[in-house]
């Protein structure tokens, strides 16, 4: 959108005139005058000119508009000199919002492409994610593994993602190792009061549900029990710490646990990554797609409870509920009377299904885990209890509500 070409003297003097004037100047006004004199002294004002070019864009309603303002910006980055202050940190936020902008128009290729180059500069995550939202998970896995720390001092959000892509590659002992890397660390936090108890049950829940996976049933059991534990605490005494905004930890985790009944993604059908937090990771033509999918969702669950397909219908409605999770804790608005009769209605429907034991066990363990989101603690805990009797035959399982 601005003049690459060389401006003359009289249109720099001009343009310094403009800016050293006593009138304050509109962001139009300022944008003519950096891209002028981005050409006669780049290193002053190149960074000026991709600052107003980006505040410019945000503006704009218009995507298309946008896009080109953010590429422009972009272009005026790669031009920042190497040992600018601040040059490389500019030039990573101006690339990532650009990559941003090119999927929220369709433009897949090409933000990918963007990405890359991030992940060249050392940036890697957005490339890994990208990865993974195409289905090539082993790659995601390997780029995530390069540059993933292990120990105390490891992201518990890189760790899961890290995990969900072994697993998707079916690299599953490796991704255990991770995701019990990430519990082991969040024991020691929780033991010290430095992490919520809460968090440390929904990983374990999620981790047994890894273990069972890989047939490790004892391990798995062993996970189960000690999320049990926990909740038999929180349900005597509450947080130890008061913590806030821990519920991302719970939806990642069950959208993660519903991956399973998703297609498989590829890259002309992309998907979520599973294991990344939608707001702060998938691309947002991935995103809107996930929630735009709630309508037809909706459809069929009505169609199956028509039909009376009482298996299709569990399935479809899971998939419904973890869709209505994402949403209710992205949007800010989280009564918990709006999404609770999803898991009712989730427990009840299992109730209804012969020889189903292991069916309704998951979902007496997803309401435990929201009603764990929602601080019912002993509400949740009664539905672990049943949860685990259920999931071990006890013939008389502890029923406590629909």
């Amino acid at each position: 959108m601005g003049n690459a070409g060389k401006f003359d003297a009289e249109t720099v003097l001009r343009a310094r005139v403009l800016l050293l004037g006593s009138e304050p100047l509109t962001l139009r006004e300022r944008l003519g005058a950096y891209r002028v004199l981005a050409t006669a002294s780049p290193r002053a004002y190149v960074p000026k000119l991709v600052d107003a070019l980006v505040e410019r864009a945000h503006e704009l309603r218009d995507p298309e508009l946008h896009l080109a303002l953010i590429g422009e910006a972009a272009a005026a980055a790669r031009r920042i000199e190497a040992d600018a202050p601040g040059g490389k940190e500019r030039r990573e936020r101006v690339l990532g919002t650009y990559e941003h902008a090119l999927f929220a128009v369709g433009r897949r290729a090409e933000g990918r492409a963007v990405c890359e180059e991030l992940a060249e500069a050392g940036s890697y995550r957005r490339l890994a994610i990208v990865l993974a939202e195409e289905g090539r998970h082993g790659e995601a896995a390997e780029l995530y593994g390069r540059h993933v720390e292990s120990g105390e001092s490891a992201s518990p959000w890189r760790l899961i993602e890290w995990a969900a892509e072994l697993d998707a590659a079916g690299r599953r002992e490796e991704a255990l190792q991770a995701f019990g890397g990430l519990v082991d660390g969040s024991r020691r936090k929780a033991a010290e009061d430095r992490g919520p108890l809460a968090s440390l049950v929904w990983q374990l829940d999620q981790y047994a549900r890894m273990l069972g996976a890989a047939g490790r049933d004892a391990e798995e059991a062993a996970a189960r029990s000690e999320a049990l534990a926990l909740l038999g605490r929180l349900a005597r005494g509450g947080e130890p710490v008061s913590w806030s905004n821990i519920q991302a930890s719970w939806v990642t985790l069950l959208v993660l646990s519903g991956r399973p009944d998703e297609p498989a993604a590829t890259p002309d059908a992309p998907l979520p990554a599973f294991g990344a937090h939608p707001v702060h990771g998938w691309s947002p033509d991935v995103r809107e797609h996930y929630f735009a999918s709630l309508p037809a969702l909706e459809r069929e669950s009505a169609t199956l409870r028509a039909s009376g397909d009482l298996p299709g219908l569990i399935v479809a409605q899971r998939r419904l509920t973890v869709r209505r999770a994402l949403h209710w804790e992205t949007s800010g608005r989280r009564a918990e009377e709006s999404l609770r009769p999803s898991f009712d209605e989730g427990v009840a429907l299992a109730r209804r299904l012969r020889e189903g034991r292991s069916t309704l066990s998951r979902a007496l363990t997803d309401r435990a885990m929201f009603l764990l989101a929602v601080k019912r603690y002993e509400e949740a805990h009664a539905d672990f209890t049943e949860a685990t009797a259920v999931r071990s035959g006890d013939p008389r399982p502890i029923v406590t509500r629909t």
